[in-house]
């Protein structure tokens, strides 16, 4: 597919709110299920849907790879699903509140900058600029929300490491020998974390009990397939591969707002003076990154030693 600018903002909008309500539908859908298993079944239930929609439209070779993209698949399912989605699952069915777990995942674009800098880039001053506002937006919106209480320390380690791996498997997916195909790479990724989080949750102990989750979780769940995975990660996945990863990350600036307005609405929590500072700081952050960053077709590495 083409990855021209509408494209581009059509998919972060998509990212922007949709992966914003994935908290809320998460601490819902693990009231009743268990994690691991409820998010496994999720990713491989999305792969199971979005794979036939793909031979349908390609044919059976669409899904055809070759030994490296099949690794970096599974790298990615790794780095993404698994230790990115499938420990926020954990650490919400241990008490972290949902709006809270967005904030600390909003860490994503200054881990993505430290690993830009490790490895030798030099981004834009402008880049890292934005970057550091956003980050004291979410401080002033992490001090207003409060942490402590129902929030224990492995919870918060959880959600720390969670947010590191994400990062890196963005940061990493467009050095590795991917598909052409994003959407391809989106089964693959999916199936492959599908696999081993329904493997270690087996393992683990966790019981798939469907009869005893209640409707409220089972809505949750099905939300969680059809829009945060088949939906939001597929372009998610298409945006590492179309856009910049300083732009693609400006979506864990906008999650925390998106998770913050869904606890007015549906749980009529306060929007307190902080909330709306750190709310403000952050906008402002992301329209300064995105100003910075022009969406363009990935390119090789080595015609890219500046870029920002």
């Amino acid at each position: 597919m083409p990855s021209g600018p509408v494209l581009v903002g059509f998919a972060l909008a998509i990212v922007y709110v949709v992966w914003g309500s994935t908290y809320l539908a998460i601490r819902i859908m693990v009231e009743d299920m268990p994690p691991m298993i409820s998010a496994g079944g999720r990713f491989l239930c999305a792969a199971i849907i979005l794979g036939p929609i793909l031979m349908a439209r390609g044919g059976f070779s669409r899904l055809r790879l070759n030994r490296a993209e099949v690794l970096s698949c599974a790298l990615i399912g790794l780095l993404l699903p698994v230790l990115g989605q499938g420990l926020v699952t954990i650490a919400e069915s241990g008490g972290a509140p949902s709006g809270l777990v967005a904030l600390l995942i909003a860490a994503v674009p200054l881990w993505v900058l430290l690993y830009r800098v490790v490895s030798g880039e030099r981004p834009k001053k402008a880049t890292g600029l934005g970057v550091l506002v956003g980050f004291i937006g979410l401080a002033v919106l992490l001090i207003g929300n409060g942490v402590g209480g129902d929030f224990p320390f492995w919870a918060v380690a959880l959600v720390v490491f969670s947010s590191a791996s994400w990062a890196f498997g963005s940061w990493l997916q467009p050095r590795l020998t991917m598909p052409k195909d994003a959407f391809v790479a989106a089964v693959y990724e999916m199936a492959i974390a599908g696999v081993i989080l329904l493997g270690v949750g087996l393992a683990w102990g966790e019981r798939f009990a469907p009869a005893e989750y209640s409707a409220r979780s089972w809505a949750a769940w099905a939300y969680l397939v059809v829009f945060g995975s088949v939906v939001a990660f597929s372009a998610y996945v298409w945006l590492l591969q179309a856009a910049s990863i300083s732009l693609v990350a400006t979506y864990a600036y906008v999650n925390p707002l998106v998770a913050v307005l869904l606890g007015w609405l549906v749980l009529s929590e306060d929007v307190t003076a902080p909330i709306i500072a750190g709310g403000a700081i952050v906008i402002a952050a992301v329209v300064l990154v995105v100003s910075t960053e022009r969406p363009q077709k990935k390119q090789s590495i080595a015609k890219e030693p500046d870029h920002g």
